[in-house]
């Protein structure tokens, strides 16, 4: 970014909005960045100048930076990551949660590198939410794996998995980086059957906030998925959280398919 920054900012003053008022500065610097992301001479992954520098080249103060990065971000076009600043958003993955893929394999079908880290895993009683999602009685064992999913080598995704310890013995010694669905079909004969969702705008805490690389408080979205096998029978609970960032949630109700005259939907494998 060079002094010609300030000039463009001074002509798109001069051209005024459709409104007829004129754009202020917070509006200014969103529309340069805009064009300057839009064209491609800031890619994606491509860090931002730190916010001073941003001040110093639009000749604006600090606050009046931060409004227009954040209004940005809102837009899913920047993100911040905690620490390191803010960098340009690579294009948001469309995520249908009722169509059966595996994940690795619908992050590549648009053309993007997935990894899985495993992060914890253990026995743990089903808290108080567990067992209203789950329909559990209180101290029921499960089992859960936390896992931090990253697309093009940027975290996006931790995960939560609460297995019903009952169905999944020595599950500790199992690949957990791998895909789940696959292993309870595999090592344990448990096969997909269909799923409930809840969605819910959150906030990122502790080690979610951590996997994320995200400040404290900052907004997430949750997935709180409840599995069961083909037969109904309760398999387990996924809750996710993602950078707010990095999906659109797009689903199509067409992939429901009459099953024994009810309706079945497929869901997103792990």
């Amino acid at each position: 970014m060079t002094d010609r920054d300030v000039t463009v900012t001074e002509r798109l003053s001069e051209q005024g909005l459709t409104d007829g008022r004129s754009p202020s500065k917070c509006e200014q610097i969103c529309q340069t960045l805009r064009r300057y992301i839009g064209s491609g001479q800031l890619g994606a992954g491509q860090q931002l100048p730190a916010e001073r520098a941003l001040s110093e080249r639009f000749a604006t103060t600090r606050i009046t930076i931060k409004e227009a990065l954040s209004s940005l971000e809102a837009d899913g076009l920047i993100y911040r990551a905690e620490r390191r600043g803010w960098f340009v958003a690579p294009p948001r993955l469309t995520y249908d949660p009722a169509i059966h893929t595996h994940f690795h394999q619908w992050i590549g079908e648009q053309q993007r590198t997935a990894e899985t880290r495993v992060l914890a895993h253990g026995g743990e009683l089903a808290s108080s939410e567990l067992c209203r999602w789950m329909g559990l009685v209180p101290f029921t064992p499960l089992y859960e794996i936390r896992r931090q999913r990253l697309i093009d080598g940027r975290p996006v995704l931790h995960v939560s998995h609460h297995l019903l310890a009952s169905r999944f013995p020595d599950i500790a010694i199992a690949p957990l980086a791998s895909s789940l669905t696959e292993l309870y079909q595999q090592r344990y004969g448990i096969g997909q059957g269909g799923a409930s969702l809840e969605i819910t705008p959150s906030a990122a805490r502790g080690e979610i906030a951590r996997a994320l690389n995200l400040a404290e408080g900052s907004a997430v979205l949750r997935l709180v998925r409840v599995n069961y096998d083909e037969r109904g029978a309760l398999v387990d609970c996924d809750i996710e959280h993602w950078r707010q960032d990095a999906i659109r949630i797009c689903l199509d109700t067409r992939v429901l398919q009459p099953l024994s005259g009810t309706l079945q939907q497929t869901r997103l494998v792990d």
